[in-house]
């Protein structure tokens, strides 16, 4: 397998590279490195995203009547890379990087026309209603309840951990229109407007203090059953598709954790050489050494996933593979900049959008710590790693 780029796409490259040195504020990239939210917070989010549709760039993988670039498989890996290493902020997923795909995939005309244009222009901005109360990894067992009425549903249930919902003016939920089948049967995909008098938002704080996730309570809350996705009853299959999406390959993300390991570990020299204490120095190396070879073997499968789908293949369970890989990788990345820090991981610091709050000790110790708590649910949203192991091993070894 042809693991190198060609000269096109080494082309491609610079012009990504030049792109970003003249378009990214570095105001942004600031915001962004400051910040312990693992979902980047909507200002800034927001900022990049106008920069990148004016460009042209926002959604490489949409059609090009939708806004997309018909960029093949290794200018859109080139060119999230380049926007991991220049700390570019991460763009909000569940509209860009979610529903858009879903409804270009299952989505009729009226419903395309509509709502991607303003998913782009950030007119819409969209939450996930997955998760319940006891219903979270097995979220077949789902209880939130739709019931026609006339030309619209009414919704009555509760739906948790939902990112963003506080910001957000569309929610995509799934719903249970009927119970007589199976559990994984009768469930439904809506889409809903988050601006009724139905709706509540009741915030969930992370341990890092920070307000990315909240509980919404649904109290006859309405939807017109135009706003319905695939079949009445066919949520499942839908909600499957568009896990696809929320899972991804993460190659392009790997770039950037190098870049931290790099980083951390020339913060660790200067640290022990301050101290006089080189052997903390050699205790960290070796520990970065071993994540620093974990994830260019992740960056090795990421390649491979891109050879595969360059030549028209499916990755296949390597998502569920990637996924687990990838947010292990994270955490342990985050655990060691927390230890090197020592007692200044100790206190909160606040890291919002536009706190002038100074920093304890050093700018780069203030988001340490809020991003070592915040990334302990990474290996749980998105499907645990205990079911993404579960698809490995059915898909893989056949278990």
């Amino acid at each position: 397998m042809n693991l190198n780029f060609s000269t096109e796409e080494i082309l491609f490259q610079k012009e990504v590279k030049d792109f970003l040195d003249q378009e990214l504020p570095i105001e942004l990239v600031e915001a962004n490195k400051r910040s312990s939210a693992v979902f980047t917070e909507k200002e800034i989010a927001m900022e990049w995203q106008s920069i990148l549709a004016k460009k042209g760039w926002l959604v490489p993988s949409w059609p090009k009547e939708y806004g997309g670039t018909e960029w093949n498989e290794a200018q859109k890996y080139l060119f999230a890379n380049e926007c991991a290493i220049a700390d570019a902020p991460s763009l909000t997923p569940m509209g860009l990087g979610m529903i858009g795909p879903l409804l270009l995939g299952m989505g009729t005309k009226e419903q395309k026309d509509y709502y991607l244009p303003r998913i782009i222009s950030g007119e819409d901005y969209w939450c996930q209603g997955y998760s319940e109360p006891g219903s979270g990894s097995d979220l077949a067992s789902l209880q939130c309840k739709a019931v026609k009425e006339g030309n619209k549903y009414m919704i009555n249930g509760t739906k948790t951990w939902t990112t963003h919902a506080h910001l957000a003016n569309k929610i995509f939920c799934l719903v249970r229109t009927d119970n007589s089948g199976k559990k994984q049967e009768g469930i439904t995909f809506l889409l809903i407007d988050m601006d009724q008098k139905g709706i509540k938002v009741e915030p969930i704080l992370t341990m890092a203090k920070d307000h990315d996730f909240n509980q919404v309570v649904f109290t006859n809350a309405e939807t017109e059953l135009e706003n319905k996705i695939g079949e009445e009853g066919k949520g499942w299959t839908v909600a499957k598709y568009l896990l696809e999406f929320e899972r991804g390959g993460g190659g392009s993300g790997v770039a950037k954790i190098i870049s931290e390991i790099s980083a951390l570990r020339t913060l660790v020299k200067r640290l022990s050489l301050e101290n006089n204490n080189l052997s903390l120095n050699d205790a960290f190396s070796n520990k970065l050494s071993k994540l620093e070879i974990k994830a260019a073997s992740i960056q090795y499968s990421a390649l491979r996933i891109l050879g595969a789908l360059k030549n028209g293949e499916r990755p296949g369970p390597e998502s569920s593979m990637m996924k687990t890989l990838m947010t292990e990788l994270q955490q342990e990345v985050s655990e060691i900049a927390l230890q090197s820090i020592g007692y200044y991981g100790n206190p909160f610091q606040d890291t919002s959008y536009g706190s002038n709050e100074a920093a304890i000790g050093e700018e780069i110790y203030r988001s340490k710590a809020g991003r070592y708590q915040n990334l302990r649910a990474t290996s749980i949203y998105g499907g645990s790693n205990e079911i993404q192991n579960n698809i490995i091993a059915k898909a893989v070894l056949g278990l």
